[in-house]
């Protein structure tokens, strides 16, 4: 799949929704309301602090922001790269280009440079791989919804996943954003996943890591370079 993207894109990413982070809908009933405006929307993963298509549980704590998303997919293009917290997620929106990470990073162009987009948790060792094969697996996680009596495991993930304390900076970014160059071939390299909200370039490559919602309150909007806007 190849994609054009549009002049004044919005790239929202690991917004990590739940009752104590509510950045997201915030964010969302801004588009809604229109004091946030775009034409193409990228959901860059872990919008949600868990869900899957599978679990009855957290798509109904979710079900306003499933609803809005929905809703807003009839007046724009919406983009979503599942991540590590949100997956097989085809089944909740059916009207929006869902990008699971096997099909990841997805390929496209802005004016006349090259892009790549991924949630970031790719070209990861094998040990990573075959975890996230075995809990994306729709059989295992139907059986444990069917188990999941008086939602005892649904809550204990939830609750666990609601104080964890997913804010830090890296002392070492531009090291860090040269390694994850090595792995792509495009001018503009765009990946969420690990919560920095920084860019760098090397040579005529451009990487960028969209900032975490939840954590500095920005999204970024492509126009003639990324600018971060303030939530």
């Amino acid at each position: 799949m190849y994609l054009n993207i549009q002049k004044g894109a919005i790239f929202v990413a690991d917004s990590h929704y739940n009752e104590k982070k509510p950045e997201f809908l915030i964010f969302l009933k801004k588009l809604v309301n229109k004091e946030i405006s775009t034409t193409q929307l990228f959901l860059m993963g872990d919008m949600f602090d868990f869900i899957s298509g599978e679990s009855k549980y957290f798509i109904k704590r979710n079900q306003e922001l499933i609803d809005i998303i929905n809703k807003l997919s009839t007046s724009m293009q919406i983009v979503y790269f599942e991540g590590n917290h949100d997956y097989n997620m085809k089944s909740l929106f059916k009207n929006i280009l869902v990008i699971p990470r096997e099909e990841q990073p997805l390929c496209g162009k802005f004016q006349d440079r090259s892009v790549e987009i991924a949630h970031g948790d790719i070209f990861t060792p094998w040990h990573y791989n075959l975890y996230c094969s075995i809990i994306r697996n729709h059989f295992l996680l139907t059986f444990l919804n069917f188990i999941d009596f008086n939602n005892l495991i649904s809550k204990k993930i939830y609750y666990s996943l609601i104080e964890k304390n997913i804010c830090s900076k890296m002392d070492n970014f531009d090291e860090f954003a040269l390694k994850r160059l090595n792995n792509y071939k495009s001018e503009i390299v765009i990946e969420g996943h690990f919560h920095q909200g920084k860019s760098f370039i090397n040579n005529n490559q451009l990487y960028v890591n969209i900032p975490s919602l939840c954590c500095d309150k920005k999204y970024f909007i492509l126009e003639e370079e990324f600018r971060g806007e303030n939530l």
